[in-house]
């Protein structure tokens, strides 16, 4: 029996789907409370995030001169750069708005913790971004970060005018450690539930779908 308590597939099993049940990962209601517009904003930062992985998704198979020569990569492009826009309007709006709820209230602590950090994982993706447009902005931008990162002492192992690896980065690693981020939030959020009011006399260790 101790053998199979020591095998990773048991202590993978443990603690997701024995920790977590299908109610609250996809729960059939919420509370009356969830229907407040600042509520809506994290809804709406997780759609304009799944817009932006799919438009970059398409922009990545087909390739700069793609997007920068032919009227549809013009489209995808411009849809690419407003989910990004819309993306982070929301997440600030969500990020603040929960910071005056006390959204780490009821145990939710991580929950607050995996908001801020894929808050910022979105701030380098977001750069990196802007650093393989192949335009004026992203040139400015680059020469600026340049100075910066060699003052920080970061320009040794990251050179913002190498548009190569800064398309590796942007493309490859930092959309699957956002993913990954945003995610784990919202399985906490559901493992949670939203966090109430402050003002509400909702149990605040419970908070969801009941």
């Amino acid at each position: 029996m101790s053998e199979h308590k020591a095998m990773w597939t048991t202590r993978v099993r443990k603690a997701t789907l024995e920790k977590y049940q299908p109610t609250d990962i996809l729960p059939d209601n919420q509370p009356a409370y969830v229907s407040s517009w600042i509520y809506v904003a994290g809804v709406s930062t997780i759609a304009a995030f799944v817009m932006l992985f799919a438009s970059g998704l398409i922009l990545t198979l087909e390739g700069p001169a793609w997007w920068h020569n032919s009227s549809t990569g013009h489209f995808i492009n411009s849809i690419h750069l407003w989910s990004v826009e819309l993306f982070f309007v929301f997440m600030v709006v969500h990020l603040w708005g929960k910071f005056w709820m006390a959204a780490w209230r009821g145990k939710r602590l991580m929950t607050w913790i995996t908001g801020v950090v894929s808050f910022l994982a979105s701030i380098i993706t977001g750069f990196t971004g802007y650093l393989i447009q192949g335009n004026f902005d992203s040139q400015w931008i680059a020469t600026q970060a340049k100075d910066g990162f060699n003052a920080m002492g970061i320009g040794a192992y990251f050179n913002a005018l190498n548009t190569g690896q800064a398309m590796l980065l942007h493309v490859s690693l930092l959309p699957i450690v956002l993913g990954a981020i945003v995610v784990w939030h919202v399985i906490l959020v559901r493992k949670r539930g939203v966090v109430p009011p402050i003002d509400s006399s909702i149990d605040e260790g419970k908070g969801g779908s009941k």
